[in-house]
């Protein structure tokens, strides 16, 4: 039997599926393609037999990443926006850190989800991600006196995903990055209507 390098056999357990899940993550950040098991478990220091006793296939092991990975990425959004200290800069945090995550790693992720992940079993957590995204935007837009906070929330999340999808080659051989260009950009468009100064790259 394998030596329990934890305090308890469930904790043993939960620290084994941490390292599936997480190496699964990295396996998808590196290729679109779906991870093996057997990939998996060498990324995570274990034997391939070892994997199956946390997840049946690899379609129960993707499907367990979307479950990981949705929730994280909302919290992280969500941590970001409550420690801004105005209305404006809670719409300005939502923004930072929604383009934070799409010129992270972890937009690699996210594409390769879609791409080896079952419509049905994306669509579920997509939307429960996009719900739990839109309230704290709401509140903030309509803390800043937005008369129309849902339709509003709705448009600044599409510009999001256009501005960050517009970003070529070009722009990221640039100092400042892809990130940086992006919330530029942004900042143009939503800095007057939110108050805020342009980014000190911008005067």
């Amino acid at each position: 039997m394998p030596r329990i390098q934890a305090p308890s056999v469930a904790e043993h357990h939960a620290r084994q599926r941490r390292a599936l899940l997480d190496a699964a993550r990295a396996l998808l950040a590196e290729s679109p393609q779906a991870p093996s098991m057997a990939a998996v478990g060498r990324r995570a220091g274990l034997a391939r037999t070892s994997v199956y006793q946390y997840f049946t296939s690899a379609e129960e092991l993707l499907a367990a990443v979307v479950a990981d990975v949705l929730p994280d990425w909302a919290g992280q959004v969500v941590t970001k926006v409550a420690a801004a200290p105005t209305p404006a800069t809670r719409v300005w945090a939502y923004v930072e850190a929604n383009v934070d995550l799409f010129t992270s790693s972890e937009q690699a992720v996210a594409r390769a989800l879609t791409r080896v992940v079952e419509p049905r079993v994306l669509r579920g957590p997509l939307e429960e991600f996009h719900a739990r995204l839109q309230v704290p935007l709401r509140q903030a837009l309509a803390d800043h006196g937005e008369p129309e906070p849902e339709t509003m929330a709705e448009l600044v999340s599409s510009l999001i995903v256009q501005a960050s999808q517009a970003v070529g080659p070009a722009d990221c051989t640039q100092a400042a990055g892809a990130r940086t260009v992006t919330l530029a950009r942004l900042r143009r468009l939503l800095g007057p209507y939110l108050g805020l100064d342009p980014l000190p790259d911008e005067d």
